[in-house]
């Protein structure tokens, strides 16, 4: 609550920009990797980019728009 007149902030966008980057890439290695072990799918770092990429993508439509 601001009690002095000012107007509460949302904050800067790179900053929720590159914690969406980060967490993403977080748990993109974390499904990719799974993924690898119950062999679904092969770890592979471009199978970790595409999927920190699709998730900060949806993230970013769903929550910070």
């Amino acid at each position: 609550m601001a009690t002095d007149g000012e107007t509460p902030s949302d904050g800067d966008i790179r900053v929720l920009l590159a914690l969406d980057l980060l967490l993403s890439l977080a748990f993109s290695l974390g499904v990719v990797y799974a993924l690898d072990f119950v062999g679904i799918g092969e770890f592979t770092w471009a199978n970790v980019a595409v999927a920190t990429l699709f998730l900060a993508v949806v993230t970013y439509l769903a929550v910070l728009r």
